[in-house]
């Protein structure tokens, strides 16, 4: 009755059938629960997490909040997705093997990544214009963001350290870049406030 089958594979199957369709979430959770149930005897526990771990790594793509869609001719684009490691070196070479956030490196003894600046899961592409070198800690909190994103957000924790440590220069400076942010209408879903 059990098969070597894994919680992957059986979400991969429901979307390889239905190709090219926007599906929402409970459906696939509904098919691919009982079917693993039905060919392992085993619970299937997280079949969200397994969902959106396709759609990071570029399987599948996140159409909406809860609505996902397979397309078979993004296979050859996804796998387009992953830089080359003559790609990796320049990348690292260029940012003086450094988290272009922090700015700590192989001298601190950190390890790097060579990340997207804009998200596969967003339509960003393995170049070398896209890629930057991010140390273990900022590649974890960047996550899914684009740049922008994730800049906006280090300047709200930075304005929000310098509030509390009263250090009223660095509080103004991330004033000035977060206003900056809204004036330009750029990623107005990240709300802050200077209260």
């Amino acid at each position: 009755m059990t098969n070597k089958v894994s919680q992957e594979q059986i979400i991969m199957e429901f979307f390889e059938s239905n190709p090219n369709q926007n599906i929402s979430h409970p459906r696939v959770v509904d098919w691919a629960t009982s079917e693993y149930l039905k060919r392992t005897a085993k619970i299937f526990r997280d079949p969200d997490r397994q969902i959106r771990k396709l759609a990071q790594q570029g399987y599948l793509i996140k159409v909406a909040k809860g609505i996902y869609r397979y397309d078979p001719d993004a296979e050859e684009r996804r796998k387009q997705s992953f830089f080359t490691p003559s790609q990796r070196a320049e990348i690292l070479e260029r940012d003086g093997y450094r988290c272009v956030f922090c700015g700590r490196g192989r001298a601190e003894g950190v390890e790097l990544h060579v990340d997207h600046i804009r998200p596969v899961d967003k339509g960003g592409e393995a170049t070398i214009t896209n890629g930057q070198t991010t140390c273990g800690q900022h590649n974890y909190l960047k996550r899914t963001f684009s740049q922008s994103e994730s800049m906006k957000r280090s300047f709200i924790r930075m304005y929000e350290k310098a509030k509390a440590d009263g250090e009223e220069w660095l509080v103004q400076f991330c004033v000035d870049v977060l206003a900056t942010y809204d004036a330009h209408g750029i990623n107005g879903h990240i709300e802050w406030s200077d209260q």
